[in-house]
């Protein structure tokens, strides 16, 4: 099916739409008035710089890039906060967590009939722990044999496990993980973020037939930060993974450099494109990593070899949507035609 036909896309246009109020120019003059919206239609371009369909949420961004643009586009005004979060989330459900930038809760509502209650609150901005880090493993851009949605649905009709983790697990840890951020305090964060993780992937062995996203590259990552962090005698660094092979690693400014070179050594570079940050990538190729370090995570049984990590990003936390310049625009202004080329 088109995309004018997508369930999922259908229900962000028009959820968006609905919201639409008369678009004003900077001068106050009424462009198009809210009720000529619904005889209009819309060009959407749109294309991912992450690698799509691979656990590394491309689509919570491109559905969160997408009710953004159309915010926009519509001057929609929500009718209460965080309803446009709710629009998204019909898309793709992290997409709501992505309308907002630093850390943002999925809160699950359902008090609703409507389920208008399950939507995304802003726990804190990405200004409030400056410090955290990301370094994210790309272990396989192949597209997954089983997508997210498909996935839950299954493991929601066969997996307990999933249902014990619903009643009894997840309110806490959000509790404890949302007070942790809020306080700096990485020790817990990242062992209820590895602990969340593991018993996530746990559910997905627990469906039935069961769901394999990780592969031996994954779990060696796992092996290797576990070792890692004894090592250090604190949690320098914790992994997560979604619904994919690919590892997701917060870590500290102060210890980030250690991190990435710590990877970089068993997951060498294929070429001078490895990092999206060159001057990342030439920080940790220089790093002289402790060898007592290397000692303790050789123990692991991982050896250094090339082309298990397709490629690394390095990031920080960052803010929600960002509205770009004209010049990395898809669409042709004057006539409206797609100008992206892959």
């Amino acid at each position: 099916a088109g995309a004018s036909t997508s369930k999922r896309f259908r229900s962000c246009v028009d959820g968006v739409r609905a919201l639409a109020t008369d678009k004003v120019d900077d001068e106050g003059n009424v462009i198009v008035k809210k009720e000529d919206w619904v005889n209009m239609k819309i060009h959407i371009s749109s294309y991912n710089t992450f690698p799509t369909a691979a656990g590394l949420a491309s689509s919570a961004a491109g559905y969160a890039a997408l009710v953004a643009a159309l915010t926009q586009l519509f001057n929609a005004k929500e009718e209460y906060p965080g309803q446009l979060t709710t629009i998204a989330r019909q898309g793709s459900g992290s997409a709501c967590r992505s309308l907002y930038g630093g850390f943002v809760a999925w809160r699950m509502g359902g008090e609703k009939p409507d389920w208008s209650d399950s939507l995304a609150e802003q726990v804190a901005d990405e200004k409030h722990w400056p410090e955290i880090r990301a370094v994210i493993l790309v272990v396989s851009d192949a597209k997954k044999d089983t997508s997210s949605t498909a996935g839950m649905s299954t493991s929601v009709a066969t997996s307990k496990l999933l249902a014990h983790r619903a009643a009894t697990v997840v309110d806490e840890r959000m509790q404890i993980i949302e007070k942790a951020f809020l306080e700096k305090d990485f020790e817990t964060f990242g062992q209820v973020t590895m602990a969340d993780s593991n018993q996530f992937h746990a559910t997905c062995l627990d469906t039935y037939p069961p769901i394999f996203y990780m592969n031996d590259i994954s779990k060696s990552v796992i092996r290797i930060v576990h070792a890692y962090n004894a090592w250090a005698g604190e949690i320098r660094a914790a992994y997560t993974f979604d619904a994919g092979p690919n590892a997701v690693l917060y870590t500290l400014e102060k210890y980030v450099v250690e991190v990435g070179a710590l990877m970089l050594h068993y997951y060498p570079a294929t070429s001078e494109n490895y990092v999206n940050n060159p001057d990342f990538l030439k920080t940790i190729t220089d790093y002289k990593l402790d060898e007592g370090l290397i000692a303790a995570t050789d123990k692991t049984g991982r050896t250094p070899n090339a082309g298990d990590v397709k490629m690394m990003y390095y990031t920080t936390s960052g803010p929600g949507p960002q509205k770009l310049g004209m010049e990395e625009a898809n669409l042709d202004q004057k006539t409206g035609l797609n100008t992206r080329k892959p």
